[in-house]
């Protein structure tokens, strides 16, 4: 790589990591937004349907949907956009796709990504032995 390029490449990249999320976990972003000489920060809340690695880690990006007022909204951002302050996870979905376009033709409740459950193996250690103690 040219040494310019490698130069505002790393210059342009962010101090502190997003968060980790993956395609179907239901996110809040938030959105830097300058109003005249005023910043605040507006939450976008949705299903992260895409996750792009692009040509190198700078031009990465993701992209959140959600329903508004029964129409579709995506908004797609880069992974070192310096609009965004922060990325939460809200809940984890499972699913077995990389990109989750299908969700464009769907309405209603089927938007719907099931939640990944993830067990605690002590925590189902636990439930077994209570569940055999009320059996026996």
């Amino acid at each position: 790589m040219h040494p310019l390029l490698d130069t505002v490449t790393r210059a342009s990249r962010r101090k502190e990591p997003l968060g980790e999320f993956r395609v179907g976990d239901t996110v809040d972003v938030h959105c830097r937004i300058k109003e005249g000489d005023k910043e605040r920060i507006q939450i976008f809340t949705g299903t992260v349907i895409a996750k792009k690695r692009g040509h190198g880690a700078i031009n990465a990006s993701f992209t959140v949907r959600r329903i508004v007022a029964g129409e579709g909204v995506e908004r797609t951002w880069p992974i070192d956009c310096p609009r965004i302050a922060k990325v939460e996870v809200v809940r984890h979905g499972r699913v077995r796709r990389a990109k989750l376009y299908y969700l464009r033709g769907r309405v209603g409740k089927a938007t719907k990504v099931k939640e990944l459950l993830e067990h605690n193996p002590a925590e189902k250690a636990e439930a077994v032995e209570k569940a055999a103690d009320k059996k026996g």
